[in-house]
């Protein structure tokens, strides 16, 4: 009788390589390596040829880039999605769509189960069992740091689970930072990060970002949009992989896009961060600079109400619920205007606007302009002044009434100043 299948999450690193022969010596589960790539650059073939010798009976390597950018970062960027003010939702966007792919690999094999390495104290864990319940509920979730049959709490503990099996070690016992990446960001985790008193090693921490004090000159970058989404870079026709990859390393050269941010994780606890997303930031700023331009005044105000929900909903991987789908068609009914170009300029870690154009623009320099034009005269705003501030002028009307003709001069919100 054929075994029953467990489909894993596998990236390669010591936690999942672990679980491979933890799953069949106490569930007894044919395992099948399942591998997302989402942009983390990683040899593939390897980490394939690891997961088999490591016992997996199969080994698949998905190809999701494309779908990701498309489909996960690009709603987040027309959205202006931030989670607590800097973070960009690097790791957040790419998880459901990698428990997304889990349920399509256990529906194809005939599995009964999902596994993950997540630990217990993370967001992961709820990003993917999120993505999984929503497409498979009847599927068994394993995480592993989380049963009962798991008796491993340290990487010291992995890695002789691992050596007493005569089995492949990933990872060397100095690696240091705990580390996420894709096409979009890479986190960093542990260390002297542990304590928020100290200051990051940039120079021995960072991968894809130059240290801003050791940047060079800096340089302009101009972005074209169609619909909110980035269509060209610096006049080159590219897809969202061609731009992403194009746009990290101009990024990364000019130390853009460090973010350090103790944030609230949706479990409970503070974790502290540092975040690498060169080219994100400067989508991020390109696209507010649009949004800026082709959105009216009470469209845009909404839709930044709207963006802090959405961040909340992609950072607890809520993707695949009503409230996202109809947040997003909000959002997604902003941008049909939102096409144009804009250009920034890259100095030493900053960006910073340096002009944008639209046909859909609002702005209309006749109006704009300090010169007086037949489209805006100055008298015009008596009236406005008059009837906006009538209920300032209604309460303190009253006010001086009930006081009995207190004077002005000695209301509480009123100082004495000093006379020449």
């Amino acid at each position: 009788m054929a075994k029953e299948k467990v489909v894993l999450a596998y990236s390669g690193g010591l936690d999942t390589t672990v679980i491979i022969p933890w799953l069949k010596e106490n569930y007894d589960y044919d395992v099948i390596a399942v591998c997302i790539d989402v942009g983390q650059g990683d040899d593939w073939d390897a980490i394939k040829g690891r997961a088999l010798k490591t016992g997996a009976s199969a080994c698949y390597v998905v190809d999701a880039r494309q779908e990701y950018i498309e489909e996960y970062i690009w709603p987040a960027l027309k959205a202006n999605a931030v989670y607590e003010d800097e973070y960009l939702l690097g790791t957040s966007t790419a998880r459901p769509l990698i428990g997304k792919i889990l349920v399509e690999y256990a529906r194809q094999e005939g599995a009964v189960a999902i596994c993950h390495g997540a630990t217990g104290k993370g967001n992961d864990q709820v990003r993917f069992e999120l993505a999984i319940k929503a497409f498979a509920p009847d599927l068994r979730v394993i995480a592993a740091w989380r049963d009962d049959k798991w008796n491993m709490d340290s990487r010291e503990a992995e890695i002789k689970f691992l050596e007493d099996r005569g089995l492949e070690v990933p990872m060397k016992k100095d690696q240091s930072y705990s580390r996420d990446e894709n096409i979009w960001h890479i986190s960093h985790e542990g260390l002297e990060l542990e304590k928020t008193e100290n200051e990051p090693n940039y120079k021995h921490m960072l991968k894809n970002t130059t240290v801003p004090e050791e940047a060079g000159d800096g340089e302009y970058v101009t972005i074209e949009w169609e619909k909110g989404i980035p269509v060209s870079l610096n006049g080159k026709k590219m897809n969202g992989l061609e731009l992403m990859l194009e746009l990290n390393k101009i990024g990364g050269k000019n130390g853009v896009g460090l973010v350090d941010i103790c944030e609230n994780r949706c479990v409970g606890m503070k974790s502290r961060g540092v975040y690498e997303t060169p080219g994100g930031a400067i989508l991020y700023f390109a696209h507010r600079m649009m949004d800026h331009i082709c959105l009216d005044r009470d469209t845009y105000h909404y839709k930044q109400q709207v963006s802090l929900r959405l961040a909340e909903l992609i950072y607890d991987g809520k993707v695949f619920t009503p409230l996202y789908d109809a947040l997003m068609a909000f959002v997604d009914s902003t941008q049909q205007t939102v096409t144009g170009w804009t250009k920034v300029k890259l100095v030493k870690g900053q960006i910073r606007a340096a002009g944008s154009g639209s046909k859909y623009s609002l702005y209309n320099e006749d109006i704009a302009s300090f010169t007086t034009g037949e489209l805006y005269n100055h008298k015009d705003a008596q009236g406005f002044i008059t009837l906006f501030g009538l209920p300032l002028k209604v309460r303190a009307m009253m006010e001086q009434k009930v006081g009995e003709g207190r004077a002005i001069t000695e209301s509480k919100n009123l100082k004495k100043r000093p006379t020449e």
